[in-house]
């Protein structure tokens, strides 16, 4: 059963999917040295307002262009809904969590004891400012699953409901969840991809104590590669069966050709050295594609600007892809959006598909690596297109899309 692509909902630092697509042709980036958070110092960011997004807003309206493209509207009640996060509401948390701090402590009335305790005036949890007395509505509105149960909510789904996270890898994992729930007979119609709001500052400094954070830019591929930037942004496809779709004679980018997911189990950041696992995804993709190696046009990748992730996608790129596969990485304009950057990715081979122009790999220099770099967007025909994530946890996924008849 063919499943193809109908609709594209699309936000980024650089704007809806028009204005991020036709910007990142120009080769423009929207990473900016910002501060949202005055005690954290200011570091480029890919943000897509003067101040950090929140996950319901930004999902609500990545769900409604996704729609408005595909020419549907609510309610949509045996539509499927896929759509993940890495982060999630974890925003929200640490804004209760940091309430919670401030609101709970009663000031100490005595200083500490000689020994260093405190006597029984010093600060303590105080009844009705304690987590337990929170609005337990408020609260369930934050878990991890917002994004899923915001867009469920919008378009009133009462099919299946799923909200997948698998780190850098979620975005095209939700939208292989999506395809096999079509595939399956389960739906004829899915909302599935993955948003980000990860501008907290608890990513910030656990990326920073990681030594993964560029200090003025991102370079994917280059020998003065810095490290990612934390970006913004999520995509949302319309998934639907081709019988679906031609029956109401909709608008096709495209369609799901297949994909693969593996997992490393080696480390909880770095990649596995010989990248088994991931290589593994990239032929399971094929297999499952019906397509080899040469027959591939294009290669959106995961292209963090790290060094052992550039490292290795380059490696196996070379080692699979003997005769050169035009490649490109896009965070260089739009910042990592970690759990979404999968959904963004497969966006713009869609895009690339229907329009038959390759984005250009924004901020690469001087390539380290002997690969066929988009460097400016380039005109080419285009039939077959993968998208590579790679995430923590050593969480691999890739996807196939085609033109809808080829």
């Amino acid at each position: 059963m063919d499943v193809v692509v109908t609709g594209i909902g699309l936000r980024s630092a650089l704007g809806c999917r028009q204005t991020t697509w036709n910007r990142l042709l120009a080769g423009e980036s929207a990473i900016q040295i910002r501060q949202p958070f005055t005690r954290l110092a200011a570091r480029p960011l890919a943000m897509t307002a003067a101040i950090p997004t929140d996950l319901p807003s930004l999902t609500d309206q990545v769900v409604l262009d996704a729609l408005q493209d595909a020419g549907l509207s609510a309610p949509l009640p045996d539509c499927g809904v896929v759509i993940g996060s890495s982060r999630g509401n974890q925003a929200s948390w640490e804004q209760l969590a940091a309430e919670a701090i401030a609101q709970s402590l009663v000031p100490s009335q005595k200083p500490p004891s000689p020994t260093g305790e405190r006597s029984s005036s010093s600060p303590a949890i105080s009844p009705e400012r304690s987590p337990a007395a929170w609005s337990l509505t408020d609260w369930l509105d934050t878990l991890p699953h917002a994004a899923a149960i915001t867009a469920a909510r919008r378009i009133g789904a009462t099919g299946p409901v799923l909200s997948p996270m698998a780190a850098c890898a979620t975005g095209l994992w939700a939208i292989a969840q999506g395809f096999e729930l079509l595939q399956s007979g389960l739906c004829e119609r899915v909302l599935a991809g993955a948003v980000e709001a990860p501008i907290t500052p608890l990513t910030l400094t656990g990326f920073e104590q990681m030594g993964a954070l560029a200090q003025t830019g991102v370079y994917p591929f280059d020998r003065q590669r810095e490290g990612l930037v934390l970006g913004e942004g999520g995509a949302i496809l319309v998934l639907e069966t081709a019988a679906a779709a031609h029956q109401r004679q909709a608008k096709i980018y495209g369609r799901v050709r297949g994909f693969g997911l593996s997992a490393d189990g080696y480390h909880v950041s770095a990649p596995a050295p010989a990248s088994q696992a991931a290589i593994a995804a990239i032929r399971n993709c094929l297999h499952r594609s019906h397509r080899s190696p040469n027959q591939i046009d294009y290669i959106h990748a995961h292209g963090t600007a790290t060094q052992l992730n550039d490292r290795n996608e380059a490696t196996l790129i070379q080692q699979l892809f003997p005769q050169g596969v035009a490649v490109s990485s896009t965070k260089g304009a739009t910042g990592h959006a970690i759990g979404a950057s999968g959904a963004l990715g497969a966006a713009f081979c869609l895009l690339a598909l229907e329009q038959q122009i390759l984005p250009p790999c924004v901020g690469l220099r001087q390539p380290e690596f002997d690969l066929d770099f988009v460097r400016v967007a380039r005109p080419a025909a285009v039939h077959t297109t993968l998208c590579f994530s790679f995430g923590f946890g050593g969480q691999n996924a890739v996807l196939a899309f085609g033109q809808a008849m080829g």
